[in-house]
């Protein structure tokens, strides 16, 4: 078995880059709703890569834009409605109350699979270009992508805890939000992943701003 270290490195850039935005998400769930966050993820992750390696080549038959669509759709309403829990809690505190715990676990699950499956989606239309030049390379870029990525999340996954509850909420639907927008607008046009980061920051700061002067 010949690895082709340019293949491996194609497939191992494109887990890191895609997966590791869904680890993000998971990331800043963790912090409330603890390991189920990256448990829904990985579900969301896992059956489309298992896909991709399975049936290859048909996944690209997919209609990505109706796919992008709707998780756009559905991930800007949880994100919304985030916003309005993050204001909720953030009055707790300010009230002195910061022990109250919100169920939103329904939010968790439907987020999880969707940033998820849609993360491993777009990597999976990378993957199947990469197979038929050397299927091994691919699958170990892969692992060693997936090994990489959950490794970090493990590590990062506890310094989220000593954030106060409202300003995660308040990180949580900004990203919500951010994947949203970059998806509805991905439908329409092409964009770099790289828009991903001030989209967050104008969120963060606008909902920020927000849940304190309404």
């Amino acid at each position: 078995m010949i690895i082709e270290i340019p293949v491996l490195l194609a497939s191992l850039g494109i887990i890191l880059l895609e997966i590791s935005e869904a680890a993000a998400v998971g990331i800043a769930l963790y912090a409330e709703y603890g390991p189920k966050s990256f448990i829904f993820i990985a579900l969301g992750v896992l059956p489309v890569l298992i896909l991709a390696f399975t049936i290859g080549i048909y996944i690209t038959y997919l209609p990505v834009l109706l796919i992008r669509m709707l998780a756009a759709f559905l991930l800007l309403y949880f994100g919304i409605r985030l916003v309005r829990s993050a204001r909720k809690s953030y009055k707790r505190e300010k009230n002195g109350n910061q022990n109250f715990k919100e169920e939103f676990s329904k939010g968790v699950v439907y987020t999880g699979l969707t940033v998820g499956a849609i993360e491993a989606f777009e990597a999976s239309i990378v993957l199947v270009a990469l197979m038929p030049i050397s299927y091994a390379s691919t699958v170990f870029g892969t692992i060693l992508g997936l090994i990489i990525v959950t490794v970090a999340a493990y590590i990062l996954r506890s310094q989220v805890r000593k954030v106060k509850q409202s300003t995660m909420k308040v990180a949580v639907s900004g990203l919500l939000l951010s994947f949203g927008t970059f998806w509805l607008l991905e439908t329409f046009i092409s964009i770099s992943d790289l828009l991903l980061l001030p989209l967050f920051m104008v969120y963060f700061l606008l909902i920020f701003y927000l849940i304190r002067v309404l």
